[in-house]
């Protein structure tokens, strides 16, 4: 064992200690200047033009500053190595600003901290790559809506418990699971709406005694609104809480379709044929086409549910307050969870535009099945007047008899289910044989459920035109989103380009 004398000579006496540089600083430092130095930057501009709007630092003060920002080697910082020099990120382009322009460089800082620009520049991290995340969603949904479109005649089963249950469409399935992306969609959209508020003017909790604006910033960084409380501006961290539960949800909605289409490429289900970018051959057995785009969409979708637990984990028991759990070693988490959503909705957009669908095996299958009996039951209803479970009794009995006799749903008799009505009931059925044709042919099943959210066709295609219009809807809604943000962000350089040092 070591003694405390020798672990200090080894870890260099001094901050930062080898090991701790090692396993936290080096790190943080290295997904800082990649990922977080562009929105650092972006809080300097807007502070440092309200700080001269606000009269905190002279018009000569503001372009030594500014001509210093511009001056910054960002391509030269995100190559740097940490050295120690410097704490963190932060340190190092202080050190360098001040470096450029000298003392008046330090008034930067001025009703500032790195708590709110930490919160801030985590924030606008956020917020462009869930908008980012949100396109691959709406592309996915478009495409999904195509195929619905293509398919809302496509006559199939439908399963519960796994199990045959009735006939549907393959369109009907395709638009629950673009319903239920559409309801993801929504939910990351709120929590950009949480993500995208402004903790800058909070400094290290209790705002300043110094005269800024917290409008003016919120306004120049493209923010929407301000977190109006300082104390929760920089301990709150449920934007990125409320993120990565959205992400989570997301995630195992997307991989429990991705688990039925896995199952639909069997050649048992013989239902979808991937096409030939998205699959691999085997290295032994020539006949095989492995679907493994979906297997990697399941098993990629698993690694998001992952790393948003692993955020959710790291918040869970904090203080309420500033407190580094949930800063530079929770957020790449974050970061990466959004990015495998988007590349997962990516993917599996391309593979449905693509898939070919067999028509032939699902139609003849679906009119040989039993799943059509609930039909037949609800037509004796209707024919003879009986009470649904007494019809129910009927058609449950003939369904074991046909089993049991190796009959197809579509080869029972009206004389079999005469035979099993005088049984169960005592007397035949006033069931005609077009009426009984009817109840077992699953065309027929599907076209007169037109209820709202039915699978008859006409229903399937007056939602789709819906469902269009709320996509269209929403991509305006993104597209005005980056707009705001991007144009606030470019607006801050052309603010600056126009300021001089006076000599």
């Amino acid at each position: 064992m070591r003694t405390r004398e020798q672990i200090l000579q080894q870890e260099g006496g001094h901050f930062p200690g080898r090991t701790y540089t090692e396993v936290v600083l080096e790190p943080a430092f290295d997904e800082a200047k990649i990922s977080l130095l562009g929105a650092m930057m972006a809080i300097n501009k807007a502070h440092l033009i309200m700080l001269k709007e606000q009269g905190l630092v002279s018009e000569e003060e503001a372009g030594q500053i500014a001509s210093a920002i511009r001056g910054l080697d960002l391509e030269g910082l995100r190559q740097a190595e940490y050295t120690g020099q410097f704490e963190d990120l932060f340190f190092q382009v202080e050190h360098e600003l001040h470096a450029a322009a000298g003392d008046i460089a330090d008034n930067l800082h001025l009703a500032r901290s790195r708590n709110d620009m930490g919160i801030a520049i985590y924030r606008i991290v956020l917020r462009e790559k869930l908008l980012v995340t949100l396109r691959g969603a709406l592309a996915l949904k478009s495409q999904l809506l195509s195929f619905a479109e293509e398919h809302a005649d496509t006559i199939m089963i439908g399963y519960t418990h796994t199990q045959q249950a009735q006939p549907t469409t393959l369109a009907h399935y395709i638009m629950a699971v673009t319903d239920s992306l559409d309801r993801d969609i929504r939910r990351l959209k709120a929590a950009y709406a949480n993500c995208n508020r402004s903790s800058m003017g909070a400094a290290a909790l209790t705002t300043s005694g110094f005269a800024i604006s917290r409008e003016r910033v919120q306004e120049l960084l493209g923010f929407d609104e301000l977190i109006y409380n300082s104390y929760d501006a920089i301990g709150g961290a449920d934007y990125v809480g409320e993120m990565m539960t959205a992400v989570q949800l997301a995630a195992i909605n997307l991989g429990r379709s991705s688990q039925d289409f896995l199952l639909w490429c069997t050649q048992e289900f013989g239902m979808l044929r991937v096409a030939d970018p998205y699959v691999q051959i085997s290295s032994i057995m020539p006949q095989k086409r492995n679907p493994v785009s979906f297997e990697h969409m399941r098993a990629l979708l698993s690694s998001c549910v992952g790393n948003t637990q692993t955020v959710l984990t790291m918040m869970h028991n904090t203080p309420f307050g500033d407190i580094v759990d949930t800063e530079d070693d929770m957020q790449p988490y974050a970061w990466k969870a959004l990015q495998v959503l988007e590349r997962m909705y990516r993917l599996l957009s391309c593979v449905i535009g693509t898939v070919d669908v067999n028509k032939e095996v699902l139609r003849k299958r679906t009119e040989g099945s039993f799943a059509i009996v609930t039909e037949l039951a609800d037509t004796l209803v209707r024919t003879d007047g009986l009470s649904f479970r007494g019809s129910h009794h009927i058609v449950s009995r003939l369904v074991k008899h046909a089993v049991a006799e190796g009959l197809a749903a579509n080869e029972i008799t009206l004389e079999l289910v005469n035979e099993i009505a005088l049984q169960v009931i005592g007397r035949k059925l006033s069931l005609t044989a077009e009426q009984l044709r009817l109840a077992l042919d699953p065309v027929h099943f599907v076209d007169i459920r037109t209820l709202p959210g039915g699978p008859a066709p006409s229903e399937i295609r007056s939602v789709i035109a819906k469902r269009k219009e709320s996509q269209q809807t929403q991509e305006q809604w993104l597209d005005a989103a980056r707009t705001r943000t991007e144009g606030a962000l470019e607006n801050l350089d052309r603010s600056l380009a126009g300021w001089s040092v006076s000599r």
